[in-house]
């Protein structure tokens, strides 16, 4: 079987969470493999519910556990892959997913492949894929170069890999297979176990869609010119249901908090729609926001690498373009109404 891990944040799916579901479903379905999920910590069943119709079996283990402990959590996947012959497990290329998959790796004394792009399971395969290297692509140097390499932990051993954000199944998603079974885990966290773990969250002051989920996101360089100048991004990514981003050099002045920077040093994101504006293009931000299925570049230079990269480039300056977006927005709204 194929084992997934599922990420969730108070039983909602990351958007990462979701994508790497996809992604062991299609592999299942190219091995011909049952699949299978381990979800973790409180909602878990309620995170389950959401992601996994495509899963034969949901794992559900440490519901009484209400923080993140790493060790505890590779423990679970530890248990329910060994008790069930996984041909591999599959987790999250993200901060927590690679970080449990880095401990699963040490307990099993097995490689692990990070944040993966692509894979080929059938390499000088035996039986399921299972005896001959796996063929994959992952992203290294925060996704600025591709790697090729090989998988092979040895015979009857499973693969341990991650996915990276914005990659895509290959070939159609697995198709809904009906309600999961529901199995507990029943690994019980110890004192080791228990070692490192959150002690407390803090959420950031204000509410509103995150870089990782919104499908629109829009982003504002050294071109906004300073802290009130975000207050046009505010309008436009409120009208739309986004997020507002930044670019590096914003969080370097102050203007905005790293919270919101998007690029090699912050978040990586995938959203429907990316608007840059006044954001040269470095490739260190670029790394950030290649996931996005579509960039709107804003900028007064023609020669900046982002309006070359992007798909649409409207040259202006920002502080003209965006009221005039903002004002078609609300008449497109209020003729609807």
């Amino acid at each position: 079987m194929i084992l997934a891990f599922l990420e969730h944040d108070a039983g909602t799916p990351t958007q990462l969470g979701a994508e790497t579901i996809g992604f062991a479903g299609a592999l299942a379905d190219r091995l011909d493999q049952a699949l299978e999920v381990v979800a973790v910590g409180p909602e878990a069943e309620k995170a389950a519910a959401a992601a996994a119709p495509p899963a034969e079996v949901v794992h559900l283990g440490l519901g009484g556990l209400g923080t993140y402990a790493p060790r505890a959590w590779a423990h679970v996947l530890a248990d329910v892959a060994g008790a069930g012959g996984a041909v591999a497990v599959v987790a999250p290329g993200s901060e927590r997913g690679n970080e449990v998959m880095a401990h699963l790796a040490a307990m099993t004394d097995l490689p692990l492949a990070t944040n993966c792009v692509a894979l080929d399971p059938v390499a000088e395969a035996g039986p399921a894929g299972g005896d001959g290297p796996w063929r994959l692509t992952r992203n290294r140097w925060a996704g600025s170069l591709l790697e090729d390499a090989e998988l092979d932990p040895g015979q009857g051993r499973p693969r341990l890999l991650t996915v990276a954000l914005g990659a895509r199944p290959p070939g159609a998603g697995r198709q809904p297979v009906g309600a999961p079974a529901i199995r507990p885990a029943g690994t019980v966290a110890d004192d080791t176990d228990l070692a490192v773990a959150v002690g407390d969250v803090v959420q950031p002051e204000g509410s509103g869609v995150s870089l990782t989920d919104a499908r629109v996101i829009v982003s504002g360089g050294r071109g906004v010119g300073g802290e009130d100048g975000f207050a046009l991004l505010e309008q436009l990514a409120s009208l739309l249901g986004g997020a507002v981003g930044c670019s590096r050099v914003v969080t370097s002045e102050g203007w905005r908090p790293h919270r919101d920077q998007v690029g090699q040093t912050g978040t990586r994101v995938s959203p429907e729609l990316y608007i840059a504006c006044g954001i040269s293009g470095a490739i260190q931000h670029m790394v950030g926001c290649k996931g996005a299925k579509r960039i709107l570049a804003i900028n007064t230079d023609p020669d900046a690498p982002i309006m070359g990269k992007a798909d649409y480039a409207v040259l202006g300056d920002l502080h003209d373009v965006l009221p005039a977006i903002v004002a078609e927005l609300r008449r497109a709204r209020g003729a609807a109404d």
